[in-house]
């Protein structure tokens, strides 16, 4: 009786240096990334501590170290929440006219402005929206006072100067336009060309083309460049420090004078004028906006993976 023997394994290649060097600086960059992380988590808990064990008197306000983040937390989901509900819309709308229905020169041209929106710095935006949009939007102010106070959104008094939280919010919106039209114009062009040409053959109008094919192979991609915008607008600080009038206090009214004020905006106003437990404060508040961002990229994150495998063949 006879045995096979099974044949030897081939030899496996062997890397080569400069693979196992850029291996080693993605793997040691990923874990930087990771300690950095830990250390800036680590840093915020400990400076933070003396403000959550410290008595509710002496925390500014007097009221206790939540009364104090509550409003600003409200502030900070708030004026992002507006700034989502403005820009995904307009940025899905530009994304789609460009990708589909722009002539090639145009498209190119449009993506670029598009673009250079991210370049402008806080502080430009900040300016216009105090010297332009602010004022521009007191007509609609004492409008919407007049006609839909029933709406505790427009509840009034309508602000003079146009330093509101809509005001606020618009502005944002503006700033995150980019991020949600770049991800969301990448999403678009890669719909899978056999779904498109198929929508197409079978008699589908452009529109409805897009409709079938394009809108739900990307609505995760949309998602998640909404989320990463949503995580840019949280963490908004000079423009929002400009253009907001705060009072604080948590209201839904959107365009009075009477406005909570963002995480951010208040640490930038108030950190150089702290000391002792009121640096330890802001930093509690620094805390709560990491952990909400953190929170808001996971999410991101999750939204993106949930059809990471998906091909135009299944």
């Amino acid at each position: 009786m006879t045995t096979t023997s099974a044949p030897p394994e081939p030899p496996r290649p062997k890397r080569r240096v400069g693979d196992r060097i850029f291996a080693g600086s993605a793997t040691g960059a990923g874990i930087l990334i990771l300690v950095v992380l830990a250390g800036v988590a680590a840093f915020l808990v400990s400076e933070a501590w003396p403000a959550v064990t410290a008595p509710a008197g002496d925390i500014p306000g007097g009221d206790g170290l939540t009364a104090y983040i509550a409003p600003l937390i409200f502030g900070t989901l708030l004026a992002a929440v507006i700034a989502l509900v403005v820009a995904t819309p307009l940025a899905v709308a530009i994304a789609l006219y460009i990708t589909y229905y722009a002539p090639r020169r145009l498209a190119a041209g449009m993506g670029y402005v598009i673009d250079l929106l991210a370049a402008i710095p806080s502080v430009v935006y900040g300016f216009w929206g105090i010297a332009a949009l602010a004022p521009a939007m007191v007509p609609f102010y004492v409008w919407a006072e007049e006609h839909l106070s029933f709406i505790p959104l427009f509840a009034g008094p309508a602000s003079a100067t146009g330093r509101t939280m809509l005001t606020a919010g618009l502005m944002l919106g503006v700033m995150i336009l980019p991020i949600i039209s770049a991800i969301s114009r990448e999403v678009f062009s890669q719909a899978p060309a056999l779904h498109r040409e198929a929508a197409l053959a079978l008699g589908a109008t452009r529109w409805e083309m897009i409709k079938m094919a394009v809108l739900p192979y990307g609505k995760s991609g949309v998602i998640g460049g909404a989320m990463l915008g949503l995580g840019r607008a949280l963490g908004e600080t000079l423009a929002i420090a400009i253009v907001l009038s705060a009072s604080g206090g948590i209201t839904f009214n959107l365009i009075s004078n009477s406005n909570p004020s963002t995480i951010a905006a208040n640490i930038a106003l108030k950190f150089p004028e702290s000391t002792g437990l009121d640096v330890n404060t802001l930093i509690a508040s620094g805390l709560a906006l990491f952990v909400i961002t953190l929170a808001v990229n996971m999410l991101a994150r999750w939204v993106v993976n949930r059809r990471a495998d998906f091909s135009g063949a299944n």
